[in-house]
């Protein structure tokens, strides 16, 4: 195993000695928080409608690595929200970027300009988007979901992955992250950031005890109460626990919660299911500014990015409009809501400095009582 990813350094004491973690400035120093400055080794993914300004200002002021979600930005609400959490946080954030947007150039001036940290993508970026940006000081960390694929961005100079297992929300692949995770430590040199069922302290020393630098939640941070999910869909959350995988949200496997909607669209056919992508995505086509033209040439950049059919690209229209449906205005009946399965073990809505403070602190003392066990063999 590499340097890079062995994990936690310096939080072990002596046999029996105790660990107060947060609570008298204990850390978790990792190749992670070294690389990316922060003073804890989790991040909030970037959710589509959910990772604002004020979820990312929260997380970077908990000492956590916030993440702001652009692709259901403009790129000038990209430049008011980069700038309005330069405005409440000097700690470091990050923003997730489309590789295959038709403005994927314009996002990356923009965040050379701003300073912006972290640069995460959720797909591959193209090897020279890489080095543009590490040329420029960002740290670049790309999203992956096979070992692959970090083998790939990893021999194209990305500086950290963030891997996710099947039971992370949103697009999601069939690996456990159990199993994903030490495939992938042991396939790079790079830090490795674990996604997929995580949401306590115990989460994290596992992740670090595998080999990995950190790990990063989504669904935990939209149910804080510092995410600007409207509460009454927090309450949906916190009442049904329960997920599903479903194809019919925009083609390709999607982690979202059970709800009335989604079971009718799995029981949609076809052609209503491409209907209600034309319709999704001309709603979208007005929302975001976009000409058609535009929209065809992500279409393409997706198709080509994805190996997709032109029916899934279609398709890919409802996935904006159908979070914003719940995430903005509210309406859980008429929209999803992507979720890992974590959800069926979260039953709080905590500011994320507690629940940070809480992580770190129950991650020390877990790592700590490990220590019991090892035994000094007879000679």
């Amino acid at each position: 195993m590499s340097e890079a990813n062995r994990g936690v350094r310096g939080v072990v004491p002596p046999q029996g000695a105790g660990i107060s973690g947060a609570d008298t400035g204990q850390v978790l120093d990792t190749p992670l928080t070294r690389l990316t400055g922060v003073r804890h080794p989790v991040v909030q993914t970037g959710m589509g409608w959910v990772a604002g300004p004020r979820l990312v200002t929260a997380v970077a002021n908990a000492g956590g690595l916030g993440v702001l979600a652009s692709a259901t930005m403009t790129l000038d609400q990209l430049a008011e929200a980069i700038h309005e959490v330069k405005d409440r946080t000097d700690a470091p954030f990050g923003v997730n970027l489309r590789a295959d947007a038709g403005d994927a150039g314009d996002r990356i001036d923009l965040l050379i300009k701003e300073g912006v940290k972290v640069a995460s993508f959720a797909l591959a970026p193209k090897r020279e988007l890489i080095a543009k940006l590490k040329d420029a000081g960002l740290v670049v960390i790309p999203s992956v979901g096979a070992r692959r694929h970090a083998e790939k961005v990893a021999g194209w100079g990305a500086d950290a992955v963030l891997v996710q297992g099947g039971e992370g929300g949103g697009h999601t692949g069939p690996v456990a992250t159990t199993l994903l995770l030490p495939q992938v430590v042991d396939a790079v040199d790079i830090p490795v950031i674990a996604a997929g069922g995580f949401f306590d302290g115990r989460g994290l020393a596992a992740a670090l005890a595998y080999g990995a630098a950190g790990v990063a939640m989504g669904t935990r941070f939209l149910l804080t109460s510092d995410s600007s999910v409207p509460d009454a869909v927090k309450q949906v959350y916190l009442r049904t626990g329960e997920t599903v995988v479903t194809r019919q949200v925009d083609g390709m496997p999607h982690r979202v919660l059970r709800s009335e909607l989604v079971d009718t669209l799995e029981g949609s056919g076809r052609i209503g299911g491409l209907v209600r992508a034309l319709r999704n995505g001309a709603r979208f086509k007005k929302l975001s500014g976009m000409s058609w033209r535009e929209m065809i040439a992500d279409g393409r950049a997706m198709k080509h990015g994805k190996d997709l059919s032109w029916s899934q690209v279609l398709m890919a229209a409802n996935t904006p409009m159908l979070l914003k449906a719940a995430m903005v205005d509210g309406r859980p009946d008429l929209g999803v809501m992507a979720s890992g399965q974590v959800v069926g073990v979260i039953d709080d809505l905590p500011n994320c400095a507690d629940l940070i403070a809480a992580i770190v602190r129950q991650a020390a003392e877990a790592i700590a009582a490990q220590q019991s066990y090892l035994v000094r063999q007879a000679t």
